[in-house]
């Protein structure tokens, strides 16, 4: 069975989840971002598995939430790892 979210990223150009970099750099802004993400309680499961993807420092935050609130909030946390300027947020809010 495919899910929808599973879909979705593979309709999507680039980048995708295997296209992680694996230097202790872009691992690091990943495992930061996911534990951000983990620590917040109050996001539903959909926010929680949205695909957090670090190439040279740049982040692309993908998938679907329940709303606007949990894709800013989302974002807020990678920019407060990543930067200002190295997030990219192709989060959708599923109607």
């Amino acid at each position: 069975m495919l899910f929808r979210s599973t879909k979705m990223n593979k309709d999507q150009s680039a980048p995708t989840a295997d296209q992680q970099k694996m230097n202790p750099t872009d691992r690091a802004i990943t495992q930061k971002i996911r534990k951000a993400i983990h620590d917040d309680k109050s996001l539903s499961m959909y926010a929680s598995n949205i695909k957090v993807i670090s190439q040279d420092g740049k982040v692309t935050l993908r998938g679907p939430v329940h709303t606007e609130d949990e894709k800013s909030s989302l974002e807020a946390k990678a920019v407060t790892v990543a930067g200002q300027g190295n997030v990219t947020n192709e989060i959708t809010v599923k109607q």
